[in-house]
């Protein structure tokens, strides 16, 4: 579809048309992955003292006061910041073995209780140069692995104070082994870590089997972990109302052009180019970009069509980008089977956070 074609009955478009995000190969350096190791937009002005715990859920007020103890406990304590790191860690001392006793927490708890905006106050909260504090989900971690190389990204993130983790992954055993691996490289170098995981909806004691699933993956490493249990509901949709339906195409393609740095794409055509574009480059595809309008929505065909799609609606919902659409809600995106096998938790959050971005796109239909 061209974004500069008038739907049938509607008024002609000006020449100049929104952007186009199938339209876009974008290169991204290993340096910028690194730079990027930060909490996303969205989490940018986050802080323990903006989180606000739901008084019928005692665990999320125990697990600020606990997290603000574990961020002034790492004052001083990673001795390899007293001299300049390069970006791949050339040229300092040998950093002393890891203290014992826990080293790291990890957030155990369902969609939307908050535990991303905690790990990024935990991120914010730490004393030490943002140079020194790394931040990405476990996805950019492994990307990075793969930019670099195992023995360069150990270097690099060795003179780090902290590396948060955010929806550490259990489905993919290769990549949970080469994680657990650097994060034990890590814990040697006196890295303190942190780390989120979803649990999955609807399944009694969900949370404790997560959390020993987790304890249970990352092998000889869990004895450096406390595991921080966080109760509640999604607050994604704690007293907001149902995702909003889908908004028709020409509603979509009016918007896209009245709106300055939105792009227009048909979804069957971007779910194509998204298997042309690493899924590490997903963000820098998304750059500039103030609101994503998609005409066509309708469900995935098949798994790895799915799973990129996942990356991309993270991305999205980290840099706070409005989705606004036509055909299909959102909620009828992956098939029955998908929402039942392995992958489900990605595509119950990838469901949580569009829904979410739906929303926020609602205001741009006045632009």
């Amino acid at each position: 579809m061209s974004s500069s074609t008038a739907a049938p009955g509607s008024s002609p478009l000006p020449e100049a048309g929104p952007l186009s995000l199938c339209a876009r190969q974008p290169h991204v350096p290993a340096e910028r992955l690194v730079a990027e190791m930060v909490p996303p937009p969205r989490f940018d002005s986050v802080r323990f003292a903006t989180y606000i715990p739901d008084p019928n859920q005692p665990s999320q007020t125990e697990a600020v006061r606990v997290l603000e103890g574990f961020a002034a406990g790492l004052d001083g304590a990673q001795a390899s910041g007293n001299g300049r790191r390069g970006l791949f860690g050339f040229g300092r001392a040998k950093a002393p073995k890891a203290p014992a006793g826990p080293r790291g927490v990890y957030l155990d708890g369902g969609y939307g209780v908050g535990k991303t905006h905690l790990l990024a106050s935990l991120w914010h909260a730490t004393p030490a140069e943002p140079s020194r504090k790394a931040f990405g989900t476990f996805v950019e971690l492994t990307n990075l692995v793969g930019a670099l190389g195992f023995q360069q990204t150990v270097r690099t993130l060795s003179g780090h104070s902290l590396l948060c983790i955010d929806e550490f992954e259990l489905d993919d055993p290769g990549d949970t082994v080469l994680v657990s691996t650097l994060l034990g490289k890590l814990v040697e170098a006196g890295v303190a870590l942190a780390a989120t995981s979803n649990t999955l909806p609807g399944k009694l004691g969900e949370g404790r089997f997560a959390a020993a699933d987790f304890l249970r993956e990352i092998q000889g490493l869990s004895a450096h972990f406390r595991t921080l249990r966080i109760d509640g509901e999604d607050y994604r949709h704690r007293g907001l109302p149902e995702a909003p339906a889908p908004f028709s195409d020409e509603e979509v393609m009016k918007t896209a052009f009245a709106t300055e740095g939105a792009s227009l794409d048909d979804f069957p055509h971007l779910l194509e180019h998204l298997a042309r574009v690493h899924p590490s480059r997903y963000g820098a595809l998304t750059d500039g970009v103030r609101a994503v309008c998609l005409t066509g929505v309708q469900p995935v065909p098949d798994q790895s069509t799915a799973l990129r799609l996942v990356v991309l609606a993270d991305r999205l919902y980290d840099r706070e980008v409005p989705v606004l659409a036509s055909g299909m809600p959102f909620d009828k995106l992956f098939s029955e089977e998908m929402l039942n096998g392995g992958y489900r938790k990605k595509y119950f959050r990838a469901i949580s956070r569009l829904t979410a971005l739906a929303r926020d796109a609602k205001g741009l239909l006045g632009a």
